[in-house]
């Protein structure tokens, strides 16, 4: 542990920056000890280069800080130009539908992948996998899906996971219980699911298997289940301390979706969301595209920001376990991979 680290343990905010380059604000609010986490975006990046020298940056500012980014595939990866492009998460479920086994090989290898490229520029997870099921009408989830059958998502989810974690990064999947079923998109407004609870179940079944298989993170939906509570999940502590953590058994890090979305906005201002979700049971609180908001987040949880804190030092802990059991990238695995990642983008 460095010194930084034994004086300001990780914060419960996941916080962005505007630009390429760190600011002296930026820099401070980095070093802050409400904060644990910094999201990378597209506009952070200009080429490889640039990215790797952001986050080395980015560490000085605060060494123990957790680097992610929505990486999941398809219409949702951040970084494009010297990155492989990864396949939509849906293109897994096509293949597992006609070869099970293959698309479980799949799954892996496009985790080790992910994790291995980024990584080479300095950021710790992808945000990933989605573990919502398919049901085909939801507005903002379609192809970022595995599938629809909950066994073959928590089959190609488990693989997925193992990948990341061989590539020296972690899983986080998302969103719990479930964001297929409901139509509206949770950045604009808040879905409501008013399915009764054996419905629910089905859908929250991949995120309990994945439990079983020890994945290290999970993110919470920003949707209401009137059949359970009528907090949205994200902010409940009967979704999060009673389902997850009590009957799942869950016990690794709980993100909360943004809370700049307009799903959480429906709950109160950015103060009242971000104690909300604090107190709920969410160790990561993201709050995006908004730095006013982000400054009142952290005078918000300033006085409370030890809540999760041990969650949070233990999931540094086993990234830096499973970067230094790390499969090495020789050129012919890497070649492979980047071939799978090709063909799965052919229609």
């Amino acid at each position: 542990m460095t010194g930084d680290q034994a004086v300001h343990p990780p914060g419960p905010l996941l916080v962005d920056v505007a630009g390429t380059s760190l600011t002296a604000d930026d820099r401070e609010l980095l070093a802050d000890p409400t904060v644990g986490g910094v999201i990378l975006f597209a506009r952070n990046f200009a080429d490889r280069e640039q990215l790797a020298a952001l986050t080395a940056d980015m560490r000085v500012a605060r060494p123990n800080l957790l680097i992610v980014a929505d990486y999941e595939g398809g219409r949702v990866q951040r970084f494009t130009q010297g990155f492989t492009r990864i396949p939509p998460m849906a293109a897994l479920g096509a293949r597992h539908e006609r070869d099970p086994a293959a698309a479980r090989d799949a799954a892996h290898t496009l985790g080790w992948l992910v994790a291995f490229e980024l990584a080479d520029v300095g950021i710790d997870m992808p945000l990933a996998p989605v573990l919502d099921r398919d049901y085909g009408h939801s507005t903002v989830i379609g192809h970022r899906a595995l599938a629809r059958d909950p066994a073959a998502i928590a089959a190609l989810g488990t693989a997925y996971a193992e990948g990341l974690a061989a590539g020296g990064s972690a899983a986080t999947a998302k969103h719990f219980p479930g964001h297929g079923w409901v139509h509206a998109d949770s950045h604009a407004e808040l879905p409501v699911d008013t399915r009764d609870r054996e419905a629910l179940a089905a859908d929250w079944a991949p995120f309990a298997a994945l439990v079983s298989a020890d994945i290290p993170s999970m993110m919470m939906a920003h949707v209401r289940y009137p059949a359970v509570d009528t907090t949205p999940a994200s902010l409940s502590s009967v979704w999060i301390a009673d389902m997850l953590r009590g009957e799942l058994g869950f016990s690794g890090c709980v993100f909360c979706d943004d809370l700049s979305m307009g799903g959480p906005a429906a709950v109160g201002d950015y103060a009242t969301r971000c104690r909300a979700a604090l107190t709920a049971g969410c160790d990561y609180l993201p709050v995006c595209n908004d730095r006013a908001s982000a400054l009142i987040a952290r005078d918000a949880v300033h006085d409370s920001r030890a809540l999760g804190q041990p969650r949070r030092v233990a999931l540094n802990a086993r990234l830096a376990a499973h970067r230094e059991r790390a499969v090495a990238a020789d050129d012919t695995r890497l070649a492979d991979a980047r071939r799978l990642a090709e063909e799965l983008n052919t229609p």
